[in-house]
């Protein structure tokens, strides 16, 4: 590794920044969209190095000699050759993710027949993995995956990522790559403070929230019973049962009043029918993070006016401190989160 002065944009240029200050850096240099997204940012003991796609003022910089390069999806195209029909080569998935074992992949439905192929292949690249399940979307008031299994047998996985460790099985219960930024986010917040996490799922947020940042105590409420099974095993499995108190049943009904620093407010569709419930929830002053789906054209201002008119219905005052596209949700809509104080009554 060497330092220096980049000359030439082919070579591996990387911001240092020191490891306290690694997550304000790496914003900055996202928004200014000079982010190498091919390569892989580097802790060090001492500081972290940012990949970067041309010279940056106010960082030092390094040329890295071995840089870490995220690896290209593989190209099943090559792979199944001859194994399916040429006119159907380009029906053929051009992404997927992985949890813990287990791969989770959208198939064609002109591909049905062919999917073990897709599945065999699927192995082939990822050895370590051991069932692939076809995504057929989500069903019922309860959100619960639609999967059937391709190869393999066994759903129950452990996924790992950010120090967390989450038990799941990927037939029955809900887990979203796309949410990774904003559960990382979680774990920065809510130090020392009375959190509800209204739609706890198996402790997508209330777990990172536990393990990072020590809240006082985070109630953390789910209404599916397969997803409180694993709630409860990843409390354990985390060693947070000190802090995170899991509650079987109705968020309308077992949200408490008035006594949160905090409250999340992760489901997404329908969570305004449940705004009031989280807003009187809180003490005044209090944090909401209200997630929702709204069309692109109207973000934020859709979001937004239902947490300000909810508020308001109460005889309160909702100040908007941000506004984050979680993810694309689907054609035209996105996956929205409004972070709002909640202040006193009027």
């Amino acid at each position: 590794m060497s330092r220096a002065t980049p000359k030439s944009p082919s070579l591996a240029v990387a911001a240092i920044a020191k490891r306290k200050d690694a997550a304000a850096a790496l914003k900055r240099i996202i928004t200014l969209g000079l982010l190498d997204k091919s390569r892989k940012v580097i802790k060090r003991e001492d500081r972290v190095e940012i990949p970067i796609l041309q010279q940056l003022g106010g960082f030092d910089m390094v040329v890295q000699d071995r840089p870490s390069f995220y690896r290209k999806l593989p190209d099943l195209t090559a792979a199944l050759q001859g194994q399916i029909p040429e006119g159907l080569l380009s029906l053929l998935p051009r992404g997927w993710f992985i949890l813990g074992e287990v791969i989770i992949v959208k198939i064609h439905p002109l591909l049905r027949d062919y999917e073990s192929h897709i599945g065999d292949a699927l192995l082939r690249y990822y050895p370590r993995c051991s069932t692939v399940l076809a995504d057929e979307g989500i069903s019922g008031q309860l959100r619960q995956p639609v999967r059937r299994t391709i190869v393999g047998s066994r759903s129950r996985t452990t996924h790992k990522e950010n120090g967390v460790v989450f038990h799941l099985d990927a037939r029955e219960v809900m887990f979203s790559p796309g949410n990774l930024r904003e559960r990382m986010r979680m774990g920065r917040l809510g130090k020392g403070e009375v959190v509800v996490d209204m739609f706890a799922g198996i402790g997508y947020f209330s777990i990172p929230m536990a393990v990072h940042s020590r809240p006082r105590k985070i109630l953390a409420i789910e209404l599916n019973p397969q997803s409180y099974h694993f709630l409860c095993q990843n409390i354990e499995a985390n060693g947070v049962q000190d802090i995170v108190q899991p509650i079987l049943g109705d968020c309308a009904v077992e949200t408490p009043q008035g006594i949160a620093d905090r409250v999340l407010m992760g489901m997404v569709q329908v969570t305004n029918r449940y705004l009031e419930t989280g807003i009187a929830a809180l003490k005044p002053g209090g944090t909401l993070h209200y997630h929702q789906t709204i069309p692109s054209r109207r973000f934020p201002e859709a979001a937004v006016e239902e947490v300000k008119e909810a508020a308001a219905a109460m005889g309160r005052r909702a100040e908007i401190l941000k506004c984050r596209r979680v993810k694309k949700f689907s054609p035209g809509v996105v996956h929205a989160v409004i972070d709002a104080r909640i202040d006193r009554d009027f």
